[in-house]
């Protein structure tokens, strides 16, 4: 009997080993039948470790996405074009001032191709300093009545 050529993934070196296999099949740019059946083999092996092994829960959701942004080479002004959204709010998405919108969930889900779970879950907002000071100056401002 012959050997398997791909086994189901045991360990991270194996893993590794084959998404570096599977990339270099994907750019290989060949269009034979047997190597379309290897791509697809190889990516059911490495979406089932995926499943598995996922450390999504390990992160909160911008930290989820700060990894998916390194791993893609994308910066924050990518993000405009591909949730349709201003620089202003993904700044403040970024540096935890506003939280993810049902539908900025949806896109990046869609976008990443994970489940809308791994960004739908709690993660803690920074309140600005003093937020509830912003108008002090105007409040505490002794007025002259005008005299007639």
């Amino acid at each position: 009997m012959a050997e398997l050529k791909y086994k189901v993934i045991k360990n991270k070196i194996q893993y590794n080993d084959y998404c570096k296999k599977l990339e270099n099949l994907v750019f290989s740019g060949s269009k034979d039948s047997r190597k379309k059946d290897e791509i697809d083999l190889l990516t059911v092996l490495i979406e089932k470790w995926d499943a598995e092994h996922n450390t999504f829960d390990e992160l909160d959701p911008i930290q989820l996405l700060l990894s998916f942004m390194e791993d893609q080479k994308l910066k924050p002004k990518d993000l405009i074009e591909i949730l349709g959204i201003s620089k202003g709010y993904i700044s403040e998405i970024l540096h935890y001032k506003k939280g993810l919108s049902k539908d900025v969930i949806r896109k990046l889900a869609g976008h990443f191709k994970v489940t809308q779970e791994a960004f739908n879950r709690p993660y803690k907002l920074i309140a600005p300093i003093n937020a509830h000071l912003k108008n002090a100056r105007v409040m505490n401002t002794k007025r002259k009545a005008a005299v007639a």
